[in-house]
């Protein structure tokens, strides 16, 4: 049987990792960023959300070192739980990247309008009442194309490309960080929360795990490491990640919150943007900033997109849907048919437009934590050691709260009535791929 290439370096498993949690949130959802705790109250709740996950991520980093399969979640679980229970997890896991790579590329036509705004022109369909314009869309399905390419063509190509946009982005953050700290002012942080404090946190809290979700990417590709690597950098990659993940986030806001008053910036579409706009007037900083945006971006589909592939690909060698998404390129040694299916689903989901995804990524957030959850669960009845249990422990919980955010009505975010119909939608696809798939015992 052919196996995928082996191929990948430490720091192909850290862009990998940082590329797939840092997306574009930090230029489109900056207001609500600020609306919801203002800039101190984001700055602590993304720490503190970090460190909360840091029992998960190092959960993951044991895991793979011990378990160095592409099936990850799904052969964690597969060790000490029933074959449900692993297709369940696997198959949540997998909306969690999949929803990933149309929502960028409808974000790509959103960022390219508000540069262009000829680009919301010749309207073709409505969706839920939003309309779906012709040059959007094309920029968004040429980026899933370009994608679906890179992952086909081989995962160094894939990796490469994965590297330049990552330390593009963090080349461009740190000159922009110079930059502000010659115009900005500690007076526009005043005042530091926008509610009561322990308030203004929480409400940045509940979305703190969705905007750091992508460590656990790393285990997707465990089985495409060089023949040299040493299973310590697995480890290595996901908890760096993690903290340079926590670190853009919290800088990132601070820069935004020193360099205008932020209050003025709550109800400003890409307020990130608008902050540098007002505060140096100079097109060649805002061109910078709109940079690494798309960089920011490619990599995070590219990521997300890779991640998705692999654990299709993993869910059709276990047996549990189709083989035939299980099988090797005899010449590219990647997934070929997983990568195909994963950019199917991209123009799928680019065409029904932002609205239909909203209700599908909340539900990915939940579904991210449902892996969380077994893999916590997994660890916790495979190790012996009591201190590891008791992380193990700790990680339960935190998944546990987080799934209990979304289905409890007392609590901002929860579920309606259209995050239930698209989770059911979900599972019933499921269902329907297992039926259709050879059984496993």
């Amino acid at each position: 049987m052919t196996s995928l290439a082996r191929k990948l370096h430490t720091v192909d498993y850290f862009t990998l990792a940082f590329g797939t949690i840092v997306g574009v949130g930090w230029l489109v959802v900056m207001d609500d960023w600020l609306q919801r705790g203002g800039p101190l109250g984001a700055m602590l709740a993304f720490a503190v959300g970090s460190l909360a996950l840091a029992p998960i991520g190092y959960i993951y980093g044991q895991l793979v070192m011990a378990i160095p399969d592409a099936a990850s979640e799904i052969a964690y679980t597969q060790k000490v739980f029933p074959p449900w229970v692993s297709f369940a997890t696997g198959w949540m896991m997998t909306l969690v990247y999949l929803i990933v790579c149309p929502w960028e590329a409808v974000a790509l036509g959103k960022i390219a309008a508000y540069l262009l705004p000829g680009l919301n022109s010749f309207p073709l369909y409505h969706v839920v009442g939003q309309p779906v314009y012709l040059p959007r869309l094309i920029l968004g399905l040429g980026l899933i194309v370009l994608v679906t390419w890179l992952n086909y063509q081989g995962i160094r190509l894939s990796a490469n490309f994965q590297n330049w946009m990552t330390f593009t982005l963090l080349g461009l953050f740190a000159l922009l960080g110079v930059f502000c700290i010659q115009r900005g002012s500690a007076h526009n942080f005043l005042p530091l929360f926008s509610h009561g404090r322990f308030v203004s946190i929480l409400l940045v809290l509940q979305i703190v795990p969705y905007f750091m979700t992508g460590f656990e990417a790393v285990p997707k590709c465990a089985e495409e490491a060089r023949p040299e690597f040493r299973a310590r950098g697995y480890f290595r990659a996901i908890i760096l990640s993690l903290a340079t993940g926590a670190l853009f986030y919290v800088a990132v806001t601070a820069m935004v919150a020193f360099v205008q008053p932020w209050q003025s910036l709550v109800h400003e579409s890409f307020a990130t943007a608008v902050a540098f706009e007002r505060a140096f007037r100079s097109p060649v900083l805002i061109n910078m900033v709109f940079a690494a945006a798309l960089a920011s971006l490619l990599k995070a589909c590219n990521g997300n997109f890779l991640a998705a592939s692999r654990l299709l690909f993993a869910l059709g060698r276990e047996g549990f849907v189709n083989p035939r998404l299980g099988q090797v390129h005899a010449v590219k040694l990647t997934p070929s048919n997983a990568v195909f299916c994963v950019g199917a689903f991209g123009v799928v989901g680019a065409l029904l437009g932002e609205s239909i995804l909203v209700p599908i990524t909340e539900v990915g957030s939940l579904a991210c934590a449902v892996g969380w959850l077994a893999t916590c669960a997994s660890y916790l009845r495979l190790e012996r050691s009591w201190t590891r249990r008791l992380i193990a422990l700790l990680g339960l919980s935190v998944c546990a709260a987080l799934i209990l955010m979304k289905f409890l009505p007392s609590i901002p975010g929860h579920f309606t009535t259209y995050e239930y119909a698209a989770l059911a939608a979900w599972i019933a696809i499921g269902l329907q791929a297992r039926r259709r798939g050879p059984r496993v015992t």
